[in-house]
């Protein structure tokens, strides 16, 4: 990258951050187009493959990941086992576990290696909660029960990959593989133990002071909290992103016990240092690394993009609806599994894992993120018009409680 050309990134991908709020906001009088839709695309638009303005280096690609650690850790963070307990998480899960063995016999299908087909199978049982995440918030579902199936059956498909990724590509034979895992459950458990424990209590008085001050204690132990499981993951071999989603879930906790009031301002800053900053930056550089020239080069290629975005939903979004609640009505189920079936993270992470080991052809791995790429464009879209469009969140009031959502 020429020295020009580093500042004029700079500059274009928090301007491709701000414009895709008020693409959003000019077309909402039409059509509910999820903001993260405009993000990719400007991406991929200011990217090398079409207009050549900005381009990835040490600094963007740092702050991208930056900001899909911080996408985890909020999906983590918004996770309420105490509302998804019980039903939502066994069914999602059990949905989950279909969704491997019919993935798995996919990828034995394409490619007779046994471990190329497994690398090919789990792409196809991700979730992309941290996408689906701000479309569900955005659109008021997320505290309806509604919502709750819909974050468990994200929860459970993003969780259980990154699982995968850590036993299958790690490369680690199997009795190392469960003794790194089992070492990041000790982790995870004490940390869990630690957050649930009485705090003294200078350290609420010290959250409450320094709250709208240049202290932050609140902001500071989250990110904390969110570096030092990150790094544990690392240190381990393990993806960050498990470290990420579990630090969100140890910071819930953290937090239980502040009163209602600090913790919604709590909750307000870190949605405005993920959600106003770092999180747009992952989801513009996602476009901008798009290989749209590998898939143009060649027709056979791009054909597959299409083929893939059907297994996407066949084998990740239908057991979703199948095996939700019984109670739920058709345009719910189809809802349910146009969300469950939107993928891209994980897709980026483990296709990029595959061609680095030289198990998949750039191409392939094109076509995949491609369709991963194109379910957040439509999936998210057509679950908000099946359900009758996007509901916007409806304002508390003060002298009212929160209500949690039911669970189902």
């Amino acid at each position: 990258m020429s020295a020009a050309a580093q500042p004029l990134t700079l500059i274009l991908i928090p301007a491709a951050a701000v414009a895709a709020p008020l693409l959003a906001d000019r077309l909402l009088r039409w059509i509910a187009v999820p903001t993260v839709v405009f993000e990719i695309v400007l991406g991929v638009l200011i990217g090398p493959d079409v207009l050549g303005w900005a381009h990835v280096d040490g600094l963007v690609d740092a702050l991208s990941q930056f900001g899909l650690a911080m996408l985890m850790f909020l999906a983590g963070y918004e996770i309420d086992f105490a509302k998804l307990r019980g039903g939502p998480l066994k069914r999602a899960g059990t949905a989950w576990l279909v969704s491997v063995a019919v993935g798995l016999g996919v990828g034995a299908l394409v490619n007779r290696d046994p471990l190329d087909g497994a690398f090919a199978g789990l792409v196809l049982t991700t979730t992309a909660l941290g996408t689906i995440l701000p479309i569900l918030r955005d659109s008021g579902e997320l505290p309806t029960p509604f919502g709750s199936l819909v974050m468990a059956t994200g929860a459970v498909g993003e969780f259980g990959p990154i699982i995968a990724i850590a036993a299958l590509l790690s490369g680690n034979s199997p009795a190392r593989t469960a003794v790194i895992l089992g070492a990041f459950a000790v982790i995870t458990t004490l940390a869990v133990f630690g957050a649930r424990r009485p705090r003294p209590a200078w350290t609420t008085r010290l959250i409450e002071r320094t709250l709208r001050t240049s202290g932050q204690f609140a902001i500071r132990a989250v990110i904390l909290v969110l570096a030092a499981m990150v790094a544990a993951a690392l240190w381990l071999d393990l993806d960050m992103l498990l470290g990420a989603f579990v630090a969100g879930i140890v910071s819930r906790l953290l937090l239980a016990g502040v009163r209602q009031a600090e913790e919604e301002v709590i909750e307000a800053k870190l949605e405005g240092i993920g959600f106003g900053f770092l999180v747009p930056v992952f989801f513009v550089v996602s476009g901008m690394n798009f290989d749209l020239d590998a898939l143009l080069d060649d027709p056979g290629t791009l054909l597959l993009v299409p083929v893939f975005l059907l297994l996407f939903l066949a084998v990740r979004g239908l057991p979703a609806a199948l095996l939700a609640p019984a109670g739920l009505g058709l345009r719910d189920r189809a809802a349910l599994a146009l969300y469950g079936a939107t993928a891209l993270p994980l897709v980026v992470v483990i296709t990029t894992i595959e061609v680095d080991a030289g198990h998949l052809p750039s191409s392939t791995a094109a076509a995949l993120v491609g369709a991963g790429m194109l379910s957040v464009l439509v999936f998210p879209l057509a679950a908000q018009r099946v359900r009758g469009g996007a509901r916007p969140p409806v304002a508390a009031d003060a002298d009212q409680p929160r209500v949690r959502a039911e669970s189902w």
